[in-house]
């Protein structure tokens, strides 16, 4: 198995961009939404480097529709849906005068889109004893620029194309961002987008962005991309409260954030370094992030109520995730935080009207990459 191992990761090392397309909103955003981000260190606690990454893998549903024909597509639909989010293609920029406070701006710049293919089949993938060695690989991301925010994207799409005709969906987007693409069910909108626009067009008619996996093109030039994705990642819980006394001030959120980090530990069985950045989504136009020491924070009485109403929640949503109708459900789903130096715990309102739920994502640092 080993010698296995050692030849697919061979195999998935020659993975080859072949397009990169940028993606914006199918129509002028105005007005154009904005989310101030309040951070009292940006470097300490990674805000540039930060990503939420999700793989999902298909099989091949029908000989006719191949992730080139569907990534063809995917420029149209993906276009449609973030007129419904289009602060994921917008940029965060700083102040008027480049010195004040960071915003993400939904300026229409748009997301990327990037087609590869690798010379191997999907069940040789994940057959692998360790995917995650490799499957970083299947998804894109680009550190923001620290000097030049306003330049870089913070949402990216990868498409890679197996020999067997299946592929896999690489979906990276800012941490800053993160709550749209898993608690705004963003992805299962931009699916249900993209399956009725294939059902429309019909398997015969191709897209206007179709790459034929026939047509001898070179791959994009390494000079003009660069990956700074990496297995650097931790191990990552969802939990959800109820309660409707339950207010977001600094100490509820300490508190929660305190819970959730023992909770995570008790359920993976691991340690955590006390360090940790709290990011606190106060409104849909507020994101405010603080680095945290746990045991600096003191918990009240209330931490104890905390953790009997805490509960677990999980990830299954991804799972019914298709952008094919014959495609019932992923192959195969993974998903991580990139870039960990400390713990995350991020904690969001309930996007849906009228609701008190509250989630919070909880990030451990992965004990065996510290």
């Amino acid at each position: 198995m080993s010698v296995l191992n050692n030849a697919t990761t061979n195999l998935i090392s020659k993975l080859q961009i072949k397009t990169l397309q940028t993606v914006p909103p199918s129509r002028v955003t105005d007005p154009r939404p904005t989310r101030q981000v309040c951070v009292t260190d940006p470097i300490g606690s990674e805000i540039f480097r930060r990503s939420l990454n999700v793989i999902l893998n298909y099989n091949n549903a029908m000989e006719e529709v191949s992730g080139w024909v569907v990534a063809g597509w995917m420029k149209e639909s993906l276009g449609i849906a973030l007129t419904q989010q289009p602060i994921l293609c917008g940029r965060l920029r700083r102040g008027e005068d480049g010195h004040g406070e960071l915003e993400i701006v939904a300026n229409d710049s748009g997301a990327k889109l990037l087609e590869a293919q690798v010379p191997m089949t999907l069940q040789q993938f994940l057959d692998l004893k360790d995917k995650s060695d490799t499957e970083y690989k299947l998804v894109f991301w680009n550190h923001i620029d620290e000097q030049y925010p306003q330049f870089s994207p913070l949402f990216y799409v990868q498409v890679t194309n197996f020999e067997c005709g299946g592929y896999s969906v690489g979906i990276s987007c800012s941490i800053l961002l993160a709550d749209i693409l898993i608690m705004g069910n963003f992805l299962k909108t931009w699916a249900k987008i993209h399956i009725d626009l294939m059902s429309r067009n019909g398997v015969t008619k191709k897209p206007i962005f179709y790459f034929s996996n026939h047509k001898e093109v070179e791959s994009v030039p390494t000079r003009l991309i660069s990956s700074n994705q990496s297995k650097n990642c931790g191990l990552t819980m969802i939990f959800k409260i109820a309660t409707e006394n339950l207010n977001l001030d600094k100490e509820s959120c300490e508190t929660l954030a305190v819970v959730s980090i023992e909770k995570a530990k008790l359920m993976m069985g691991t340690k955590m370094d006390p360090e940790f950045s709290l990011f606190v989504k106060e409104s849909p136009k507020f994101l405010k992030i603080e680095s945290c020491l746990k045991n600096e924070i003191v918990t009240s009485k209330m931490s104890i109520k905390y953790h009997d109403q805490l509960s677990s929640a999980n990830w299954d949503e991804l799972k019914e995730i298709a952008f094919h109708e014959r495609n019932i459900t992923p192959s195969h789903v993974s998903y991580w935080i990139q870039s960990m130096s400390g713990g995350i715990v991020m904690v969001f309102p309930s996007p849906l009207k009228d609701s008190t739920e509250v989630n919070m994502i909880v990030t451990i640092p992965n004990e065996n990459q510290m």
